[in-house]
């Protein structure tokens, strides 16, 4: 019998298939940033709820504008922020895209509703059963300005941050040899305060897991070699 397996779309299209007998029901969330017009912007998906989720958090009751955007539903909240110091206020936009499954989130500052339809047409939206995937690309300027990182928790593990290798990531890598486990080699280090995390490297992906605080961080590498993690797209 297969083991259990899941697969999560991240938002530069490429989707991480995670198999093994720990638990993997939990979502997952993905986070890229777009060079769009000149502007750096962070974008967040998730479960429909997501956007719902976050204009709670800011304590947002309902939308300023919503409408039919890339056969989702779009719509743009105004929150206030008051700096305490220099009594500036600033009205920054939470954005919320959200689609039959998934959700988009992103804030801007300074742009009113005509402005940010205009960032958001530059860049496509794709859902499918896995999440969602962004493409960027005419009639403005846009590009990813790094891969995207899917993020999820694996309930007796840890916290999961997976994205593409790239060059810069290799040069992280200590300069002891790691532990082998199926899906590439697992290396263990300490955070700023002391916290141990480990860093799982592949020629396909790059992931950091944080333990929790229930984990045994001895077993850790045990728990990754029961996880296979592969990357496509």
């Amino acid at each position: 019998m297969a083991a259990p397996f899941v697969a999560h779309r991240a938002l530069d299209g490429a989707t991480y298939r995670l198999e093994g007998d720990l638990d993997l029901r939990a979502p997952c969330t993905s986070a890229v940033e777009v060079v769009a017009g000149g502007r750096l912007v962070e974008f967040t998906s998730g479960p429909v709820t997501l956007g719902d989720d976050v204009a709670a958090s800011l304590g947002i009751a309902a939308p300023e504008s919503e409408l039919t955007f890339q056969k989702g539903t779009l719509r743009i909240f105004r929150s206030v922020e008051r700096e305490a110091r220099s009594g500036l206020v600033e009205r920054p936009s939470l954005v919320v895209w959200q689609g039959r499954s998934h959700a988009l989130v992103t804030r801007l500052y300074g742009l009113g509703a005509a402005e940010v339809l205009e960032l958001l047409r530059s860049v496509r939206l794709t859902e499918s059963e896995d999440g969602l995937a962004l493409r960027p690309g005419p009639p403005a300027s846009s590009a990813f300005a790094r891969p995207a990182t899917v993020i999820k928790e694996v309930p007796g593990l840890g916290l999961l941050e997976l994205s593409r290798r790239t060059k810069e990531h290799t040069a992280q890598l200590p300069p002891w040899k790691g532990v082998a486990v199926p899906s590439g080699e697992l290396f263990r280090d300490t955070l700023s305060d002391g916290s141990p995390f480990f860093v799982l490297s592949s020629e396909e992906l790059w992931a950091t897991l944080v333990p929790l605080a229930s984990t045994s961080v001895e077993r850790v590498p045990e728990l990754v070699g029961r996880l296979a993690l592969r990357r496509t797209g």
